[in-house]
C-alpha cells in the first residue's frame, strides 16, 4: 500500500507521495491512471518528494498522460507545505531541486500551519535556442506566427519550461479547439505551454492557459510568471501584478532580474491506495 496527500494550489491539483520512505512507481501506465478523474484519484499528475544529496528535497513532477515535466509552480507551493505537513523538515526556507533548476522557497506561517508560500522562480529565459524554440531570431517578443492558418503575434519564453503567450480581447473561448495546435507547433520541439491574456490594467492580468501534455488546467504557476514577464517586455505591465487564473490569484512581481511568485497551497485529503490496482 502506498500512502498519498492530494494537493491544490489554486485548483492546480497534484497527488502527493512521499519517495523518501516508500518506492514510487513513476511510469507512464501508473501516472496516467491514477491521475484519471474517473477511473483514479483524479488529478493534473503526480510529483513526489525525493531526498537530495546537495539541497533540501528533489521534486519529480509528471503531467497528466504521464510525461515528465521540467518545473510547477503550483505544485512546488504544494510540495514545500507537504514537506513540513509531514514533519520532514522543520525549516521555513528550503532549496528545492527540479529539471527546471533549484527554486528557493519561503514558507508563510500562522498558527503553524502554512499560509501561503513563495517561490524565487528564477531568471526568465527568452533566447528561443534556450526555451527551446525554432524560431530565426534570437528572441520572439510579440513576433506574428501563422497556426492552421491564422496569425498570432506570440511571445515565447522559458521559466524552466517552454511558455508562449498571445493577448486576446476576451478569454470567454473554446480553448481546446486551438490550444493543441499551439502545443504540437514545429517551432516548439519540446512542444509549449500557451497561455492567452487579457491585460485589465497595469497591476491585474487574467489568463487561461493550455498545457502540454494535461490540456487546460485550473491554473500553471510557471504560466503566471511567463505572463507577467512576456507583459512587462511588451510594455503592458508593471514590476509587481496580480495574475488572475481560473483557479485563483498569484501575485507575481519581477525583483532583480528573477520572477517571485506567491500564493496559497491546500492539502485536500490523504489516503492509501493498492498499486496493483493501477495495472493490467
Amino acid at each position: 500500500m502506498l500512502k498519498l496527500t492530494k494537493m491544490e494550489g489554486i485548483g492546480n491539483d497534484y497527488i502527493y507521495f512521499d519517495g523518501i520512505h516508500q518506492n514510487i512507481p513513476m511510469d507512464k501506465t501508473f501516472i496516467s491512471r491514477l491521475s484519471d478523474r474517473h477511473y483514479g484519484v483524479g488529478s493534473d499528475g503526480m510529483i513526489v518528494i525525493l531526498p537530495s544529496e546537495k539541497y533540501d528535497f528533489k521534486m519529480r513532477m509528471f503531467n497528466l498522460d504521464g510525461s515528465e515535466g521540467k518545473m510547477c509552480g503550483n505544485g512546488i507551493r504544494c510540495f514545500a507545505k507537504f514537506v513540513y505537513d509531514h514533519h520532514l523538515t522543520d525549516k521555513t526556507y528550503l532549496e528545492i531541486e527540479t529539471m527546471g533548476g533549484i527554486k528557493k522557497v519561503w514558507l508563510t506561517l500562522k498558527n503553524h500551519q502554512v499560509q501561503s508560500v513563495r517561490v524565487d522562480m528564477g531568471k526568465p529565459i527568452v533566447e528561443t535556442a534556450l526555451i527551446p524554440c525554432l524560431f530565426e531570431k534570437q528572441q520572439m517578443i510579440n513576433e506574428p506566427i501563422v497556426v492552421r492558418g491564422q496569425t498570432y503575434n506570440l511571445t515565447s519564453l522559458s521559466m524552466g519550461n517552454p511558455h508562449t503567450v498571445m493577448y486576446v480581447d476576451h478569454l470567454d473561448f473554446d480553448i481546446s479547439k486551438i490550444g493543441p495546435y499551439f502545443e504540437h507547433h514545429p517551432l516548439f520541439p519540446d512542444l509549449v505551454n500557451t497561455e492567452f491574456v487579457e491585460v485589465v490594467n497595469r497591476q491585474y492580468l487574467k489568463m487561461r492557459v493550455w498545457e502540454r501534455g494535461s490540456g487546460e488546467t485550473m491554473a500553471c504557476g510557471t504560466g503566471a510568471c511567463a505572463v507577467m514577464y512576456a507583459s512587462y517586455l511588451n510594455g503592458l505591465c508593471d514590476e509587481h501584478v496580480k495574475v488572475e487564473l481560473r483557479g485563483g490569484i498569484l501575485d507575481i512581481s519581477y525583483e532583480n532580474g528573477h520572477i517571485y511568485m506567491e500564493g496559497p497551497a491546500r492539502t485536500i485529503f490523504e489516503g492509501t491506495i493498492n498499486e496493483e490496482d493501477f495495472y493490467g
